[in-house]
């Protein structure tokens, strides 16, 4: 087969848990010629990872570089007649992702349906040379967007939506659509790692070519897009129109998903309130291959706790610096490593670590040491692997440390007990107080230490190799691609839904 795999800010330019994932699944499948779709920033990313030679293409599509060159004539939009082609198709969008959240077993799943329909029609203008991008952003848009609001919010508090709300709002609009601008790839069958914006290209492909889709989860997508919005920065209005698109774009992913591989119960639970059909979902867990995370001979010289990761808020490094203050106060030679990379958009958020390192004056005690050529030369240097995310699928740090025979202290957040199981701690998030009481505990006690590590290579073993996550991954490919396999039924053009998007 020739499968295109798409995702989000990960490979090949992003050394992090999806992209090992991505590289897995490449070089695992030898026997399928493989076509990267990777939506990037602005598309000037370095490539972090070598190309297998089953990779035959790597398509980059940015998402959030300066505005793609115009491909259609300007004022097509504006000229046309107000309900046809790109601003009906836009107009539904609108209505659907501005209409407040209605748990109604009909009204839910027709708005969804109604917002698909859009996305398509706006695929359709794109692909006919229409430039979607001038459209978001043209004055007949605008005009739409604050119509659309008065009309679904009308209520006095969600306050009227300005013009300056409304350019707000279409200009990560805009962003948010240009994959449905890309080329489709043609293939055999389309593997996106996440839901949200990836989906869009599966979403092309299918709509294009009749295409069979699989969507993997890692991570929490639309949780984590929720929490995003809570540093503020962007107006009421703005903030629902975003979250809006953003609610009905995974429900849509689920819908138009020919197979669903969740990788945890948590990703399981949020497909099924999403609209997801249980009969599509197939969990599959990550896997590691045991023999590349080997148990080290001896541990560190001195206490240590390791973090292994992307320096990234959603990680909430701020609580396990907090954490090893105090850790450091009972044990006065323990040591914190912190690894991983940081990107552009992150450099604020370390540095706000290294603040916070200053202010509780662990400086030295506690380093960011950044990438790592090797990641099991991280685990290696620990006593105990730490991870106090606030967000999470089923965490590539959490299998591999435990692969090694770490003992892990992990934040209760979405796959993560059900990796660690009875192998390590889970504490609730944010608390840093249940953190370094947990990691405490390890470094002091060197038979439980011992005890857990052994049960966590042991679980690894058992129950999330790679070998038997590939295995799966060929059990969904080859029941979508069989001959005379009949596909999900297709969405039609949306009926009107009652108080909403038509």
């Amino acid at each position: 087969m020739r499968i295109a795999l798409v995702s989000e800010g990960t490979y090949p330019f992003t050394v992090n848990g999806v992209s090992v994932w991505c590289d897995q699944l490449i070089q695992g499948m030898p026997e399928h010629e493989w076509e990267m779709v990777a939506l990037a920033v602005d598309g000037n990313e370095r490539r972090l990872w070598s190309a297998p030679g089953n990779l035959k293409r790597t398509h980059t599509i940015p998402v959030w570089g300066s505005r793609p060159p115009g491909r259609g004539p300007r004022g097509r939009v504006a000229s046309g007649p107000p309900g046809s082609g790109f601003l009906s198709a836009f107009a539904a969008l609108l209505s659907a992702a501005l209409a407040p959240v209605d748990r109604d077993a009909q009204i839910g799943p027709a708005r969804t349906l109604a917002f698909l329909w859009a996305l398509e029609g706006l695929g359709e203008y794109a692909a006919s040379g229409g430039d979607l991008c001038s459209a978001v952003m043209s004055d007949a848009a605008l005009r739409l967007t604050v119509d659309a609001w008065h009309e679904q919010r009308p209520t006095s508090k969600d306050g009227p939506m300005t013009l300056a709300d409304a350019v707000n709002a279409l200009s990560l609009v805009e962003h948010f659509l240009r994959p449905l601008s890309a080329v489709p790839p043609k293939v055999d069958l389309v593997h996106s790692s996440m839901n949200g914006l990836s989906m869009l290209v599966a979403m092309a492909v299918k709509w294009r070519y009749g295409t069979p889709v699989v969507m993997s989860e890692h991570g929490m997508y639309l949780r984590e897009r929720y929490l995003d919005q809570l540093d503020g920065g962007t107006s009421h209005p703005v903030k629902v129109l975003v979250l809006g698109f953003y609610r009905q774009l995974a429900s849509a992913g689920y819908v138009v998903a020919d197979a669903l591989a969740p990788h945890a119960g948590l990703n399981r639970r949020w497909q099924l309130r999403g609209g997801a059909d249980a009969l599509r979902i197939r969990q599959v867990h990550n896997g590691v291959e045991p023999a590349d995370f080997p148990q080290p001979e001896r541990e560190p010289a001195v206490p240590t706790i390791v973090y292994m990761g992307r320096i990234d808020p959603i990680k909430d490094l701020h609580t396990l610096i907090r954490a090893f203050a105090i850790v450091r106060e009972e044990i006065p030679d323990a040591r914190l490593r912190i690894f991983g990379d940081t990107s552009a958009a992150n450099s604020g958020y370390r540095n706000s670590c290294l603040d916070l390192i200053r202010e509780l004056e662990i400086t030295g005690a506690a380093t960011l040491e950044g990438r790592v050529a090797r990641q099991v030369d991280a685990y290696h240097r620990a006593h105990v692997v730490a991870l106090t995310s606030i967000s999470e699928g089923f965490p590539y740090t959490v299998v591999e440390a435990m692969a090694c025979g770490r003992p892990v202290v992990c934040t209760n957040v979405g796959g993560v007990a059900e990796a660690v199981g009875d192998a390590g701690l889970v504490v609730p998030a944010g608390d840093y107080r249940a953190v370094a009481r947990a990691c405490g505990w390890l470094l002091r006690d060197h038979e439980t230490r011992a005890a857990l590590g052994a049960k966590a290579r042991r679980r690894i073993i058992e129950h999330f190799t790679l070998a038997s996550s590939l295995d799966a991954y060929r059990r969904i490919y080859g029941e979508l691609t069989a001959a005379g396999q009949p596909g999900p039924a297709q969405p039609g053009p949306a009926q009107p839904v009652p108080g909403g998007a038509g």
